[in-house]
């Protein structure tokens, strides 16, 4: 009977030890590579005239400029203007020649 228990704790021993070799082979690391932005303050006077212009057009007449960014992502260049209306708030994007990005 003794035999038999310290078989069973043996076999025990063995399942666990099997079991959590197991779980740590699943294990493997994730990395995320995200594109680099680089996101430059300009004065507001600094935009391109072209986005000067759009700004005071249809729809965005009644919205009033707060900042402006010259931004870099990746190989793409594009600025962001923070505008105003009232309470509301949002972030536009605009090419250097003024036509907005979606």
């Amino acid at each position: 009977m003794k035999k038999l228990f310290v078989v069973a704790l043996v076999a025990a021993a063995g399942f666990i030890s099997t079991q959590s070799q197991a779980s740590e082979i699943k294990l493997t690391k994730v990395t995320a590579v995200q594109d680099s932005v680089i996101k430059t303050p300009i004065k507001l006077e600094e935009l391109p005239d072209a986005i000067k212009t759009t700004l005071q057009s249809d729809p965005y007449k009644d919205w009033m400029p707060t900042a402006a960014f010259a931004v870099k992502k990746g190989d793409k260049q594009y600025y962001q203007v923070d505008v105003k209306k009232e309470e509301e708030t949002k972030s536009l994007n605009f090419t250097a020649d003024g036509k907005p990005i979606e």
